[in-house]
């Protein structure tokens, strides 16, 4: 799966937040320290919708989307591509760096911390 980019990490910390929401009510919010114009919402948020990263219901005649991937494994699989991939660090990574994060509970850190040095484990064993 290829990782979400500045615009869909906005668009889905937001939905992760607050649940499901209207493309409106996620463009009131986001849209504008985004810079973005309603359209410009809506075309990130159908993007999402067909790589599988949101779902789409409607309710009372307004569509309603949610958040489908997981919150953890998502910025899991960001902090481990920025480690390895872009910093070139090796070795255990420390979960806790991000403990002060409004968006992950203690569970979700160890949850994260799990994910990101399992991503290690597995490169140490193919060495």
């Amino acid at each position: 799966m290829s990782q979400p980019n500045p615009s869909d990490l906005s668009v889905l910390k937001h939905l992760w937040s607050h649940g499901r929401q209207s493309a409106r009510e996620v463009h009131d919010a986001i849209g504008p320290g985004q810079g973005w114009k309603p359209s410009t919402t809506r075309t990130v948020i159908a993007r999402m919708e067909e790589k599988g990263w949101v779902s789409r219901q409607d309710m009372h005649g307004i569509a309603v989307y949610a958040a489908v991937i997981d919150r953890t494994a998502t910025l899991g699989g960001l902090v481990r591509y920025l480690a390895r991939q872009v910093l070139d660090m090796d070795g255990p990574l420390p979960a806790a760096l991000f403990a002060e994060s409004p968006h992950l509970s203690d569970a979700e850190l160890d949850e994260l911390d799990t994910i990101i040095n399992a991503a290690a484990a597995d490169t140490e064993g193919k060495a």
